[in-house]
């Protein structure tokens, strides 16, 4: 059973994030270099071209693969054929198509060809099955060896995110900066089933924007869900209570937590 302390805990961060909502949900901004991510999550980071692939769910399972130097070729040739001109918007477009591949070149060996889209409930603990944990880390560790090949020339790759808002569970997803501006990029693969090319949209605009200013459409890939505005007027407490059952924070309507 929770401990007191813990019980009042959790629906005190979600009314935080509800004064949060009407500039959009919350995000969890990961600081430091993408090797911390690979940490907290127990996993390991590329080492030369050998990745390791989680699956089964938040990284319950983990296996190695090494991209061959004729898979390395492939890539740099995929990057050099899809780009229409050499700006960031279209190295973004050839990135996606190189996540894309990247995934189906590791499929047969991880076992996850048959990965569906999103996330199930029935997937945990599946090995043939990504969540978005799987697919934020396995993510970052392709776009490392990108750029380990000299493959990033307009983005850097940053420690991957999450977002939610009391409507949407926590979603995390891999990160790219853009060198000449800063502006951040989501990349998630999580939206289409195992091999379609990841969403890419701006960061403050990906799952849950960051403002009602921040709706920039994804360039690629399809919208990973569809923001909803919170509710306003009289109904605001009782639509915070239901949003809290609905999460599992709240029993009933007088707001018992658990």
């Amino acid at each position: 059973m929770p401990s007191r302390r813990r019980a009042f805990h959790a629906p005190t961060l979600l009314l935080a994030c509800l004064a949060l909502t009407p500039l959009g949900g919350c995000t969890y901004e990961q600081e430091g270099p993408p090797d911390l991510h690979f940490e907290k999550f127990d996993a390991k980071p590329p080492k030369l071209d050998k990745v390791t692939v989680c699956h089964a769910y938040g990284c319950k399972e983990q296996t190695p693969f090494t991209f061959t130097q004729a898979d390395i070729a492939e890539i740099s040739a995929l990057m050099a054929r899809v780009p229409r001109n050499d700006s960031p918007a279209e190295e973004r477009r050839a990135i996606a198509y190189a996540i894309a591949w990247m995934e189906r070149r590791v499929a047969p060996t991880v076992g996850t060809a048959s990965d569906r889209a999103s996330m199930d409930f029935g997937g945990s603990g599946d090995s043939t099955q990504q969540d978005c944990v799987d697919e934020a880390t396995n993510t970052t560790s392709y776009l490392l060896v990108l750029e380990r090949h000299g493959l990033l020339k307009h983005h850097a790759v940053e420690r991957p995110f999450a977002k939610d808002s009391l409507t949407h569970w926590t979603h995390w997803a891999a990160v790219i900066r853009e060198t000449d501006n800063g502006e951040r990029f989501a990349i998630d693969s999580s939206a289409g089933v195992n091999g379609e090319n990841p969403t890419v949209q701006a960061a403050a605009s990906f799952y849950v924007p960051d403002t009602y200013a921040d709706r920039t459409p994804p360039e690629t890939g399809l919208a990973t869900a569809e923001a909803q505005a919170p509710r306003q007027g009289s109904d605001g407490l009782s639509g915070l209570l239901e949003r809290m059952q609905a999460l599992g924070y709240a029993e009933e309507p007088t707001g018992s937590s658990r």
